[in-house]
Parts: structure tokens; C-alpha cells; sequence
């Protein structure tokens, strides 16, 4: 339910569909509960509806003035298009990149392998 469409109806119309809506969040926590909801979406938007229409009817309690309407989106502003630097490039070099230091674990572990295979 839109919240125009809320605003439109009197605090007695409010009060029965804010009933109307509880009942049916009632019986989809069964459905629910038991494996049989299918919808489940829908809970969300029952939750959201009971909300919306529980604060209309509190607005319309106090006496607050409706809030204006908007009628379209005010048109957005351009957007700036990014201006892209070019990066930097790095000088490469001709010599190879050097290979990490072993730790003394790894390079137990590779003299046990050459060895084995230099027994074979």
C-alpha cells in the first residue's frame, strides 16, 4: 500500500486495514513456522505496510500537516566526466627478478628431494 493511498483514507479505515494486516502476518508466521509459506517476501512487506499506516494514523492523530506529495524527480545535475591521469610507468629492468629467500625449513625440505633423487 502506498502511503498516498493511506493518507486518503479516514482514521477508522486506517485502524480496520492496520487489523486486516496484523491478521494476515499472523497467519503467514504460521505458514511460516510449519514450511507452508511460499511467499516469503510477502512477510516483509506486511511488516512494512502495518508500519507505514500505524505512523499516518499517529500523524493524523497529532494534527501534523500532511507532507507535500512530489510529483517527479527533480531532473539531475550532469554528471562530471572523471578525468584519468596516466599512470606512471615503471623502468624496466633486463635482469631477472630474484627469487625469495627460502626460510631454513623449506631448504631442508628441498636438499631431502634432490637427494632422493639423485639416489634413484
Amino acid at each position: 500500500m502506498k502511503a498516498a493511498d493511506a493518507r486518503a483514507m479516514t482514521l477508522d479505515q486506517i485502524d480496520d486495514e492496520v487489523l486486516k494486516l496484523k491478521k494476515e502476518q499472523f497467519n503467514l508466521r504460521f505458514q511460516r513456522a510449519t514450511g507452508q509459506l511460499e511467499n516469503t517476501s510477502r512477510v516483509r512487506v506486511i511488516r512494512r505496510d502495518v508500519a507505514r499506516l500505524k505512523t499516518i494514523a499517529a500523524q493524523k492523530r497529532a494534527g501534523a500537516p500532511e507532507p507535500a506529495v512530489k510529483v517527479s524527480a527533480a531532473p539531475k545535475a550532469e554528471a562530471k566526466p572523471k578525468v584519468v591521469k596516466p599512470k606512471a610507468e615503471k623502468p624496466k629492468s633486463d635482469e631477472p627478478k630474484s627469487k625469495k629467500p627460502q626460510s631454513a625449513k623449506s631448504r631442508k625440505a628441498g636438499v631431502k628431494k634432490t637427494a632422493a633423487k639423485k639416489s634413484k
